[in-house]
């Protein structure tokens, strides 16, 4: 019996230490862990466009089809020339397949009885340019519907401006925005009388491009500006650092 009861009293004296043991490392990781600086490191960079895309189209309708054919012909060499006496290069020039509709009208008789009239062919063509050449492409966008008054059933839409080196830039930001959450972090560790100790987490958000001066908002994907020459680039970083 006096055997037993020492066996039992040294395995509760090991429970009571593994007991006050494990109690001494839960308190000390809590401690540590709600002794953490939580920053958020921002970056922004102006930069300008290198490259634009820009399209049009031009259309011809008639009842004779190889018309309709030679009319679009005659309209695609007027735009091609066009475009090159605008200073465009010719090998940036490219001409998309023809789309080609018949078309009806649909009608009603008194009976309401329907029935349809063709009313002739359809042709469609569009025309796009990606140039680095900005300024050439900018003012041929602008230009090119004088060419209506010549005849020519046209639409133009607006350039879209790109960067080339967009992955370098968001490199560049996301190691200034790393570098501006720990400066923010070191600050806060100063002022707080503590010394800022290693990362424990850091989380890349949107990058976000938009239009420089313009009241433009981030958005939760992430904002992609194309129709502004002149952006501005924004990416943040979040991050938590131990503070010893």
């Amino acid at each position: 019996m006096k055997s037993n009861s020492i066996i039992i009293a040294l395995i509760g004296g090991i429970a009571i230490v593994l007991f006050a043991f494990i109690l001494g490392n839960a308190y000390t990781f809590k401690f540590k862990a709600s002794n953490t600086i939580n920053v958020t490191g921002n970056a922004k960079k102006d930069f300008e466009s290198d490259i634009v895309k820009w399209s049009a189209s031009y259309s011809r309708k008639s009842m004779d089809l190889a018309a309709a054919s030679e009319q679009l012909k005659q309209d695609r060499e007027l735009v091609r020339q066009f475009l090159i006496k605008q200073g465009v290069n010719a090998k940036e020039i490219l001409f998309n397949a023809v789309n080609i509709n018949r078309e009806f009208s649909y009608h009603s008789d008194g009976s309401g009885n329907n029935y349809n009239t063709f009313t002739g062919y359809s042709l469609s063509q569009s025309v796009s340019i990606e140039s680095k050449d900005l300024d050439k492409v900018d003012n041929a966008s602008r230009e090119i519907s004088t060419l209506i008054s010549q005849g020519l059933e046209l639409s133009s839409n607006a350039p879209n401006y790109y960067y080339s080196k967009l992955e370098d830039l968001k490199l560049e930001l996301i190691s200034q925005a790393s570098q501006n959450a720990k400066q923010r972090a070191s600050n806060i560790a100063q002022e707080a009388g503590s010394s800022l100790g290693d990362l424990i987490k850091a989380d890349l958000g949107i990058f976000q491009i938009t239009g420089q001066n313009d009241n433009e908002e981030y958005s939760y994907g992430g904002a992609f500006n194309t129709t502004s020459r002149s952006k501005t680039a924004n990416i943040t970083v979040k991050a938590s650092y131990r503070a010893d």
